[in-house]
């Protein structure tokens, strides 16, 4: 005889949820038309399902830590070769003290997330602090108050819907920083209301554990609907090979407000390479990624498929030209494909002052590069 528990019935709940996503997202509904591309999504299933259990399984606002949302293994959300992120749950029932290190960053943000509860996607950015506000001693450290009464500096408001906080470490290194174990920086974060000891887990309590790694799963497959169909930020284009002008996001969830950002979808023939021209604005971090359709980064321990400003190659006149292509051309700013014809092209630029130039992007055969 089986026993039935709430767990248990959560748990049927899972595995239907797995099933209707490899029926639906894993299909030509979501513009899935090859073999190719199903296994594509199935790889970005497993790393989404790795990174909801990681930070939403065992998840109390009361006793939160932060945990690390993406790594060189686990890619989803546009992750970044260059960053470190942490995030950690919170509510505006609480307040918090938040011990942390700038760890040698090139740029440093904290950013409060409205909507994300139970596993939910962020819906809405409702705070931000960055390290040029921060107040931080000689070896990099700093302290930073969230919720509660509040204090003259170092202190974040949490609004009622408050439910994550979200921190940026951003690195101009010659090499990815997030494949980088010594990189890892240093932050805790201490709920100063909670009170008691936290009961043991229960029935309910697992079951509801498992429904938020549901949440977290269903919102980043079947709630994400294809990009083609759906009401996109202005700094995302549709258009292949042409990048919008870059731009602050707004409040958009996940975004950081001090950034600029520009993405657009790259399409290049067998024989054909993408060249790119621009200049980096003045900032304290850019840098630009390739992902797949999925969002996730391509392989950048093993390849070159991001640039940032110190890897960039400049040309006299402090311009720059990329090439995005399948093989090696053998001259610099290369962007390695994976043998990839389609992925996307994402451009940050962070805290920048003046004009931020909008990169162009040329299609050329693969042969005439050399000319």
């Amino acid at each position: 005889m089986t026993i039935q528990t709430q767990s248990r019935t959560a748990l049927g709940e899972f595995i239907q949820l797995l099933q209707e996503i490899d029926t639906r997202w894993s299909s030509p509904e979501w513009n899935l038309n090859s073999p190719e591309d199903i296994v594509g999504s199935h790889r970005a299933l497993m790393h989404i399902i790795e990174a909801s259990l990681v930070g939403n399984f065992e998840l109390d606002a009361s006793r939160p830590d932060f945990r690390r949302i993406t790594t060189p293994s686990r890619k989803l959300t546009g992750d970044n070769s260059d960053a470190i992120y942490f995030d950690a749950p919170v509510s505006s029932d609480h307040a918090y003290v938040i011990h942390g290190s700038i760890h040698g960053a090139a740029y440093f943000s904290l950013t409060i997330e409205v909507g994300a509860e139970d596993g939910h996607m962020a819906t809405r950015t409702a705070g931000v602090i960055n390290d040029q506000t921060l107040e931080i001693d000689s070896n990099g450290d700093f302290t930073l108050y969230l919720g509660g009464e509040p204090k003259d500096k170092g202190w974040l408001p949490l609004e009622p819907g408050a439910s994550k906080v979200t921190t940026r470490h951003y690195f101009e290194h010659a090499s990815p920083a997030a494949m980088e174990p010594n990189l890892e920086p240093r932050i805790r974060i201490e709920c100063l209301t909670a009170k008691g000891v936290p009961a043991a887990p229960t029935d309910e309590t697992v079951a509801a554990g498992i429904r938020r790694v549901c949440n977290a799963i269903h919102g980043r497959t079947l709630g994400m609907p294809p990009m083609a169909n759906s009401v996109l930020p202005a700094f995302v284009s549709l258009t292949p090979n042409e990048f919008p002008p870059p731009q602050p996001p707004g409040d958009f969830g996940l975004a950081a407000f001090d950034a600029h950002y520009s993405m657009a979808p790259f399409f290049i023939g067998p024989d054909e390479a993408l060249v790119i021209t621009g200049r980096w604005p003045e900032c304290r971090f850019g840098n630009v990624c390739l992902w797949n359709r999925f969002q996730q980064t391509f392989d950048f321990r093993s390849r070159r498929v991001s640039l940032n400003r110190t890897q960039t190659v400049l040309d006299s006149d402090g311009s720059f030209k990329m090439i995005i292509a399948h093989s090696d051309p053998g001259l610099p700013n290369w962007l390695d494909t994976e043998g990839n014809l389609f992925g996307l092209v994402f451009w940050r630029f962070f805290l920048a002052t003046g004009d931020v130039e909008t990169p162009q992007a040329k299609l050329m055969k693969f042969a005439d590069l050399g000319a």
